[in-house]
């Protein structure tokens, strides 16, 4: 009887787990005899003539996914190896995706990475207790590092640049602001609610996946090492000959030199505002008498205007190129009929895709400002701006008309600016198109209103900024009777007969297309103003802030924008004769090329007596 029993014994008491392992006993096990006996007793042995695997004590207390890996031991073994395998998967994955999706190929994926053979060997040489934690590290190292690429996909996008580890933050409550003004509150929401949710998946997963690929290894320590030698033998061999699988290195260490790169921006990121100091402090004309200062331009009303992403691309790009010329050439015969001159050249912005107000104020300061601590550094200055300086003279009244500004703007008392007309302060009472909260010919008319159209006035200085050609440039507005504008309530038909958004970005062309129309709608209403409210005391200087994003560059890797000064009276373009820029509103390809921030300095020389 104690024979019997040992063989039906249940799992839970001692040594029971491991005849279930091992298939211990079974019914079919069971001699002879000892039927004859349990005949006899039916009430004392018929449950321990029940299957272990039938057994509701046994389900319950087996180890491994609630019974169920015990139940089916070959599809269990699958979904584990599958997992496994998996987890080796994305972790490749991570180490081989680029941060760039114009990047992204299939070849990119074929590639040996030396950092995962360096991951392998230290978690294979570590105790148990030191390789948990390490794996641990491991994986939310690898997760941040994948995030750290998405985030250089998504600037890349939209700036044609990596992420700044040290300046880009403030530019996601930017993002934020721009989904919120072109796809409304909920589309910012959802939006948000993905990124936070593809951010804990992201971490999650990586941890998971090297904790699992650990697991693994110490279980199968020495078919591991053997094949951590065999890999990084392949991988030395390869990488001393230079293998290549169409054109791409198949050993590759790009990751170190990833992060290599980025610790090293990071360094010069952190020692930037020290180099920015010492170029601030550098000003040809801050020790120049105000009676001395932009005496060429004395009687004029100056105007600096910046259209919104007029970019290089929308002159030369061949998709562009025709609808651009005939805008710019009935922009000239516009001017030439009302009495007006022009000239035209490139500037290059500091920045690309977004970052306005950097473009701006590089212009304006004369250095040259890339990154957003730069800008703070600079607007709580004393480094003097081109508008500034006309202030200081004491013989303009200095006006900014900027329809974009929706909230405080503190550094707006830094740029000289005696009065700030923001987009409510401009009487518009019509709809916002999409991010522009004010169509350009209304600010423009409003500037004539406010401002320049007043009666026995001084000359006035304006810094003007036209936002129609903002992203996402949909819907747009488009040219009217300017007596028709009134408060603005006009728009609203006009945004309902426009395109949506949600649509428009479906297709890329359409959004080249959009953008081209957005930025003809920009010159239109300019050229237009000259022509109605112009004068032989105007002087206009418009350019772009900076080029569109890449989806409308197409993969253009200029920076380049144009520039134009325009005026009625000759003796104002005769003293930028020397620049060489192109006569009329387009320059040509070979015009000068300046940075943007040398345009101060040479404007006011032009002008200093």
């Amino acid at each position: 009887m104690s024979l019997f029993t040992r063989s039906r014994q249940l799992p839970g008491t001692a040594g029971g787990e491991g005849d279930a392992d091992s298939g211990g006993a079974t019914g079919e096990e069971v001699t002879e005899g000892a039927g004859e006996e349990t005949a006899s007793t039916p009430d004392a042995v018929e449950p321990l003539a029940t299957d272990a695997t039938d057994s509701p004590l046994a389900t319950d207390t087996r180890p491994g996914w609630f019974g169920w890996r015990r139940r089916y031991p070959r599809t269990a073994r699958g979904v584990s190896v599958g997992t496994s395998v998996l987890a080796g998967l994305l972790v490749l994955l991570v180490l081989l995706f680029p941060n760039r999706l114009d990047h992204m190929n299939v070849r990119s994926f074929f590639r040996l990475p030396v950092e995962a053979i360096v991951l392998a060997a230290v978690l294979l040489v570590l105790p148990p207790k030191a390789r948990r934690i390490a794996a641990v590290c491991f994986g939310l190292f690898l997760g941040l590092f994948s995030l750290l690429k998405f985030m250089d996909m998504g600037f890349y996008q939209t700036l044609a640049r990596p992420f700044d580890l040290v300046f880009d933050w403030i530019m996601l409550s930017n993002a934020t602001d721009w989904l919120r003004e072109s796809f409304g509150r909920t589309g910012e929401v959802l939006a948000i609610i993905g990124v936070i949710v593809l951010m804990i998946a992201v971490l999650a997963l990586c941890t998971l996946a090297v904790i699992r690929l650990s697991n693994v290894m110490s279980r199968h320590r020495p078919v591991a090492v053997r094949t951590t030698l065999v890999l990084a033998t392949v991988w030395v061999t390869c990488f001393m000959v230079g293998v290549q699988f169409g054109g791409v290195t198949f050993a590759t260490k790009g990751n170190t030199e990833f992060l290599a790169n980025r610790v090293q921006h990071l360094r010069n990121g952190l020692g930037d505002a020290k180099v920015f100091e010492k170029e601030s402090a550098v000003d040809a004309f801050a020790a120049t008498p105000p009676d001395q200062l932009l005496n060429g331009l004395r009687g004029k009303d100056v105007m600096f205007t910046f259209i919104e992403s007029y970019g290089r691309v929308a002159i030369d790009d061949p998709a562009m190129a025709p609808e651009m010329d005939a805008t710019l050439k009935k922009g000239d015969e516009t001017l030439k009929s009302a009495g007006f001159a022009s000239r035209s050249g490139w500037l290059r912005s500091p920045v690309t895709g977004a970052g306005s107000w950097m473009a701006h104020s590089t212009f304006l300061s004369g250095l040259w400002v890339k990154n957003q601590q730069r800008y703070l550094n600079l607007t709580s200055s004393q480094r003097a701006t081109l508008t500034s300086y006309f202030q200081k003279t004491g013989d303009w009244r200095t006006v900014g008309i900027v329809p974009g500004v929706r909230k405080s703007w503190p550094e707006g008392k830094y740029f000289g600016l005696d009065h700030i007309y923001d987009s409510k302060h401009l009487g518009y009472k019509g709809p916002y198109f999409s991010w522009t909260p004010v169509p350009d010919q209304f600010s423009l008319e409003a500037f004539q209103k406010l401002e320049h159209g007043k009666k026995n006035r001084d000359p006035i200085m304006a810094e003007i900024i036209l936002a129609s050609s903002h992203n996402p440039w949909s819907p747009i507005a488009h040219t009217i009777d300017w007596n028709d504008l009134g408060d603005g309530t006009i728009f609203e038909q006009i945004k309902k007969e426009g395109t949506n958004p949600t649509e428009v970005w479906k297709s890329q062309e359409r959004v080249r297309t959009e953008y081209r129309k957005a930025i003809q709608y920009s010159v239109d209403s300019l050229t237009q103003w000259m022509q109605r409210y112009g004068d032989e005391r105007t002087v206009l200087v418009f350019l772009g802030d900076h080029q569109p994003v890449p989806t409308v560059t197409k993969g253009s890797t200029s920076w380049d924008v144009p520039i134009t000064i325009v005026a009625k009276d000759p003796k104002i373009l005769d003293r930028v004769a020397d620049w060489h820029w192109t006569d009329g509103l387009k320059p040509a390809d070979n015009a000068p090329v300046w940075a943007m921030d040398k345009f101060r300095d040479r404007f006011m020389t032009a002008f200093a007596k």
